[in-house]
């Protein structure tokens, strides 16, 4: 099986961030999101994976090929940023004859892969919400998805697509994905992947629904922060310090300093941070980070950022100094 990821998003959303980093590569719960994805997919034996890269895609790039040697890696790169149906259309060439995975590269998922693995045609996770309109949404006729409609304005399913695809019919998603783009058909002024597995399914293909209940979206600060909590409470991560009060969970990387503080719970220190005198909760601390006499919360420090001063909620990105007198 080959695994798909599109990862060349900007990163709006979690500016100033992605001014440095591409968002795949921000910090949650230990490692980059990315990492979440990869180490996921090690552990279910998938060893080949396309990465259809864009902005700052260098460093997606390196952080493969330093993190997870072991995976058989293509990178193809998105040149416009002209939907999820264009950008899966860009890995056509590294396709061979074995099903697909596509993962969203934003987004960590908590599901049994092995139990939609055995499934015997192409099948979509979802999860039920309250508020289709921002999402993909499947409509279902006798336990197969008969429609797929991209955000729609009228209430027609709450089933969201959560940004997980198992196809096994490679052949005829390459055929739709070059009709799509011939065709020039597109919803909302972007080639969407809905819009090729519709035609999959108009041609016969039977298409079903898995159901993913841990679905984290990583897409701006309140849902990166919310993902951070999920998965400090899942891992059990342990960290004991003379002079430190610890409140789990936390994550503490080996390299990071923690001294006379209080942290927790919920948050993250990463490699090579430093924490001096200070109270921190609910937070990411990214690495090379300074963080001294300060109280924060629902914060993200960006990179080698120094923070110094009294309480405070920050979003702060790579690099910065604030020092509060």
């Amino acid at each position: 099986m080959r695994a798909i990821i599109p990862v060349a998003g900007f990163g709006t959303r979690l500016k100033p961030h992605t001014y440095s980093l591409p968002k795949v590569l921000l910090n949650v719960g230990g490692k980059p999101i990315l990492g979440h994805i990869l180490q996921k997919l090690v552990e279910e034996n998938i060893f080949k994976a396309t990465f259809i890269t864009g902005y700052l895609g260098d460093k997606v790039v390196e952080y493969v090929h330093s993190e997870y040697p072991q995976i058989k890696a293509d990178f193809v790169e998105q040149d416009e940023m002209l939907g999820l149906g264009h950008a899966i259309y860009t890995a056509i060439p590294t396709f061979d004859d074995d099903e697909l995975f596509i993962i969203l590269g934003d987004t960590v998922f908590d599901v049994d892969l092995r139990e939609v693995f055995k499934q015997t045609s192409s099948s979509i996770g979802v999860k039920k919400v309250k508020d289709p309109s921002r999402f993909g949404v499947a409509v279902m006729k006798n336990g197969t998805i008969s429609k797929l409609i991209e955000k729609p304005e009228t209430p027609v399913s709450k089933l969201a697509l959560v940004g997980l695809y198992y196809i096994r019919n490679t052949k005829l998603l390459k055929e739709a994905l070059t009709e799509l783009i011939a065709k020039e058909i597109k919803t909302k002024d972007e080639f969407q992947l809905t819009d090729a597995l519709q035609l999959m399914i108009n041609k016969g293909e039977k298409v079903t629904t898995f159901p993913v209940e841990g679905w984290y979206d990583c897409g701006k600060a309140e849902t990166l922060l919310e993902t951070n909590k999920f998965l400090l409470e899942k891992n059990h991560f342990e960290f004991k310090s003379e002079n430190v009060v610890v409140i789990p969970p936390v994550y503490v990387a080996k390299t990071a300093t923690v001294e006379n503080s209080v942290i927790g719970p919920y948050v993250t220190v990463s490699e090579d941070a430093v924490v001096k005198e200070s109270i921190i909760k609910n937070s990411i601390i990214n690495p090379g980070a300074y963080i001294e006499k300060s109280m924060l919360e629902n914060s993200i420090i960006g990179n080698n950022a120094l923070i110094k001063g009294n309480y405070k909620k920050l979003n702060a990105g790579d690099s910065s100094e604030i020092e509060f007198q």
